[in-house]
């Protein structure tokens, strides 16, 4: 039997010009994310036309190749393929002249540092916050099964903090990661942040090496500070490695370069950042209530376009820096959650409207993908870019859900499930927050795939009727 998977890796890796114009590569959630030597090489119609490709994306210096769920399946063949792994990490053309340095580069480096950062952190993300809804459901806020201080109440709790308390360490080994500087240096910089003997002195003056005096914070749950560390971080650790000598750098390195960043990250970094979170949440809920309901109704109007250029992961760091920093999101997680469920009703919709069987049927697949799974893209792609007035219909959902939810005041309260579990998010809020969640999540679904089925096709296209 032919493994489809490896079929796929095989195209695209000819088709973006073999292993010797892929430097590395990975992967997210629904895309393959290469960086190449010369990205003037592949042709976009031709990977774009390998069966198993969604799209090709072009964003942060990295070509991305959208396959969807099963890009966890093609990812090891390609890397096999190409000879590069996960934690390889291969260096710069030198030969290749280096960029302009413009406004737009550096504000497209910082967008990518930020997504791909957090990127990996998606999954164990999910999880956690799903173990929070569990708590949510079966506590005595909602059915009452357990009380506060049963084991399975604080077991939900517990896997909860796993994460989100250690935040800071798990953006660590990522954001070192993304920067190709050390990863368990970058690991040791998140959880100095959070040793409980500083945490217990939040508030108070506390002085490094004995002459610089900063005040002690709990960065627990915090994503800026540590973000903002690593990335100068990288540039002590590369200074170190240049000056010391190979035969003392397994030492040296590694202990100058945390001794540099101790007073830097405690006196001006973290605080920074802290400061920088503050002002985000602050910021975002001042936002929406100065544009009021049709702030959070134009966001879900415009979301899923972001999701296809990758950058809604940025969006996501300031949505929950916002949830960190207030217990809640009522802006940027609560009008994406709305968009989402518009891409569930284009979906249904586009099944609903199609003819064709094997057209039927996929748009089907893309409808439990994205409902189920909690994957959109597929769905944007196949449907929406391939037919582009689909569109239309979810931008006018996603705007109609968030409008309902805007003027109804709705917040979301963990961020977990991408898919029909979303809507447990809202329940943190109280009933009234559950209904009106639920509401505007039908809102948008039902808008969306009305429209899509009565105004998204034409009737003289193919896939509407056998040749």
């Amino acid at each position: 039997m032919v493994d489809n998977n490896k079929v796929i890796a095989e195209k695209v890796l000819a088709a973006v010009g073999g292993k010797e114009n892929v430097m590395s590569a990975t992967h997210c959630m629904t895309r393959l994310r290469l960086n190449l030597k010369d990205t003037s090489v592949p042709k976009k119609d031709e990977v774009t036309s390998i069966p198993g490709v969604l799209a090709v994306v072009e964003s942060g210096g990295q070509y991305q190749v959208v396959i969807g769920q099963n890009v966890a399946k093609v990812y090891p063949e390609f890397a096999k393929l190409a000879g590069v792994t996960l934690e390889k990490q291969v260096d710069e053309n030198l030969d290749k002249p280096k960029e302009k340095l413009t406004l737009k580069g550096v504000g497209m480096a910082i967008l990518n540092y930020m997504s791909g950062s957090m990127t990996p952190l998606i999954p164990a993300m999910i999880a956690a916050a799903m173990f929070k809804t569990i708590q949510v459901v079966i506590g005595p806020d909602l059915l009452g099964l357990v009380s506060e201080k049963s084991n399975m109440y604080v077991l939900c709790d517990i896997m909860y903090s796993a994460f989100f308390y250690f935040l800071p360490i798990f953006l660590g080994f990522t954001a070192a990661k993304k920067l190709g500087v050390s990863q368990v240096m970058g690991i040791m910089l998140g959880a100095m942040l959070l040793v409980p003997d500083f945490v217990a002195l939040d508030g108070q003056k506390f002085t490094i090496y004995g002459f610089l005096t900063t005040t002690a914070h709990d960065y627990s749950q915090t994503v800026l500070p540590v973000i903002i560390s690593i990335w100068v971080m990288s540039y002590v650790e590369r200074f170190f490695k240049k000056i010391i000598p190979d035969v003392l750098s397994t030492i040296f390195v590694p202990f100058l370069t945390i001794f540099v960043m101790v007073p830097i990250t405690f006196v001006v970094l973290a605080p920074i950042g802290n400061l920088g979170g503050e002002l985000i949440g602050n910021g975002l809920i001042a936002f929406g209530n100065v544009g009021g309901f049709l702030s959070i109704a134009v966001v879900a109007a415009l979301w899923e376009f972001l999701v296809m250029s990758g950058m809604h992961q940025v969006l996501i760091v300031f949505g929950i820096t916002a949830m960190m920093q207030n217990g809640y999101d009522s802006f940027v997680l609560t009008a994406g959650g709305y968009a989402t469920w518009a891409a569930f009703g284009m979906a249904f919709g586009a099944f609903l409207r199609f003819r064709e069987k094997d057209a039927k049927a996929l748009a089907f697949g893309y409808f439990v993908s994205a409902i189920i799974g909690g994957v959109t893209e597929p769905v944007l792609y196949g449907i929406g870019l391939r037919y582009k007035r689909p569109f239309l219909a979810l931008a006018a959902g996603g705007f109609c859900g968030g409008l309902y939810a805007g003027l109804t005041h709705v917040g979301t309260y963990v961020m977990g499930a991408t898919n029909f579990l979303a809507v447990l998010g809202y329940v943190g809020g109280g009933t009234v927050n559950m209904i009106n969640g639920c509401i505007a999540a039908a809102i948008a679904f039902a808008v969306t795939a009305v429209l899509t089925y009565l105004f998204g096709f034409n009737k003289t296209e193919s896939v509407l009727q056998r040749n």
